[in-house]
């Protein structure tokens, strides 16, 4: 209904009463426009406009998650501005969601903040044919350039070496061992992705390993809620989210540099990394419509972001609980002696050998639970989970958390403790071990990740010992943000 406002004043309404009339209205059709669907999973109330953004504290959401699900159960909803999510939790409905109905959950929401950055191209953030023909070419062309063999197993040795030098440089002094891990993990991926590497004192790759840090926390910030939430007022506004946008832009910067030097020095018969295959398949005459530039700069973008933070973040995690039981630590080492020696660095071979430094490496991953979460999907079709009606599009949150600190599944799951992964002395494998997701959407890096966490983790136990600095006491305090990592800390790093 229209009417003019002044005429409205004039026929003997004061302004007071039609606003108060107005702000009645919205809130009514946002209370009508944002009501649960019929047959949806319960939740807290949302409020106008803000939905429960105020339910969820941003400094820890999946401890928050976990405290609307003790009250709402093992499915519930929640809204953040227009967007509505269902959260999933517990093994039994995780595995119903990603894998039983994994056809029906495969898709990605789009969010309006990484739309802006990513689009909808590469491997995380596309959908149907596109990501279907990313994904399986990545898998294929990760396989033709090492994973899964001898000669990759021997470039992480290898970066371990260098890794182990520049700890070594440190003489038994405090640290902060955060970019020297992310500089060695980044490597594995770049000599894959770019066909190189990068020194540990190279200043331009390590301003970029800073923005990348920096970028990661601000994604968890209040400041990309809210532009999640409202992006057409918060693209026009200053403040920490801008800056998101334009660390991304100098990343994109970075990697295209790199792909435009691949374009002229190149020989397509003998590709040398991931870019290379991926410019010659570009060139093919019945190629894909899905391989074009943006494809190529996103999906390699994401190979590198994935093939870095994670994995460097799980082995932030060991040193720092490595240093906080002593005890653990040295039978690590005693089980390195046993069956490695010094003579020479750990094999993969090993691995079957090393029962308990494998459930070591298992259990800092558990406890670590650096992607709370998950990475959210979308519902391809209407469906039904847990007898609640779920139209196409819902929005759904696998929680992590509820599996990997599940009380039913876990002995003690709020204590580091090796033993969950340990049956008389052997290791053994736990259904609710997911910290690579499942379903057709599981980290496809999680074959190289497993490499690197077990050689990079043993070669350092195996030359070092790490202990907090003289009359400090370490902490397991973390900080939120794509994924979640310990605070800043300083160890020292002896020489064994």
């Amino acid at each position: 209904m229209l009417f003019h406002l002044p005429a409205v004043l004039q026929g003997g309404l004061s302004l007071q009463v039609v606003l108060v009339f107005l702000a009645a209205f919205l809130l009514i059709a946002d209370y009508v426009k944002r009501r649960r669907p019929r047959d949806f999973p319960p939740g807290p109330v949302p409020l106008p406009f803000l939905g429960n953004i105020l339910d969820i504290d941003l400094k820890k959401p999946h401890l928050a998650v976990q405290k609307l699900r003790e009250k709402y159960g093992n499915i519930f909803s929640i809204q953040f501005g227009k967007k509505r999510f269902v959260v999933v939790n517990g093994l039994h409905l995780v595995k119903e969601a990603l894998v039983h109905q994994g056809e029906n959950f495969v898709d990605r929401p789009e969010f309006p903040l990484m739309h802006e950055i990513f689009g909808s191209f590469g491997l995380v953030s596309s959908n149907g044919l596109h990501w279907k023909q990313q994904r399986r070419f990545a898998l294929s062309t990760l396989r033709n350039f090492g994973l899964g063999k001898k000669s990759l197993e021997e470039r992480i040795q290898e970066e371990s070496r260098y890794l182990m030098d520049a700890i070594e440089e440190e003489k038994g002094q405090p640290f902060d061992p955060h970019l020297q891990i992310n500089n060695a993990v980044s490597n594995i991926i770049c000599s894959i992705t770019f066909g190189d590497r990068f020194e540990y004192h190279d200043s331009h790759f390590q301003k970029l390993l800073h923005l990348l840090d920096e970028t990661i926390q601000l994604q968890a910030s209040i400041w990309s809620q809210l532009y999640e939430a409202f992006p057409a007022l918060m693209k026009r506004l200053p403040g920490p989210h801008q800056t998101i946008i334009k660390n991304w832009r100098q990343f994109k910067s970075f990697v295209r540099d790199i792909i435009e030097k691949h374009k002229e020095d190149r020989n397509p018969l003998e590709p040398r990394d991931f870019i290379d295959a991926y410019l010659n398949e570009m060139a093919k005459e019945d190629v894909a419509s899905s391989f074009h530039d943006e494809s190529l700069l996103h999906s390699t973008m994401d190979l590198f972001f994935a093939g870095t933070e994670t994995t460097s973040t799980t082995l932030r995690w060991a040193l720092l609980y490595m240093a906080i039981h002593p005890e653990i630590q040295a039978r690590v080492q005693t089980e390195i002696d046993s069956v490695i020696g010094q003579s020479r660095q750990p094999v993969m071979d090993d691995r079957d050998r090393m029962p308990y430094s494998n459930a070591v490496v298992h259990e800092v991953q558990r406890i670590s639970n650096i992607v709370p979460l998950n990475v959210p999907r979308m519902s391809t079709n209407d469906t039904t989970l847990a007898g609640f009606h779920l139209p196409k599009g819902t929005i759904l949150i696998p929680n992590l958390t509820s599996v990997l600190f599940d009380s039913e599944e876990w002995e003690t799951p709020n204590v580091f403790n090796p033993g969950h992964f340990l049956e008389n002395g052997q290791f053994r494998n736990r259904e609710a071990f997911m910290p690579f997701s499942t379903g057709k959407r599981a980290c496809l890096g999680e074959q190289l990740a497993r490499m690197e966490l077990f050689l990079f983790f043993t070669a350092l136990i195996q030359k070092f010992t790490f202990q907090a600095p003289k009359d400090v006491t370490l902490s397991l305090d973390f900080r939120v943000g794509i994924t979640l990592s310990p605070q800043p800390y300083r160890i020292c790093g002896f020489s064994r």
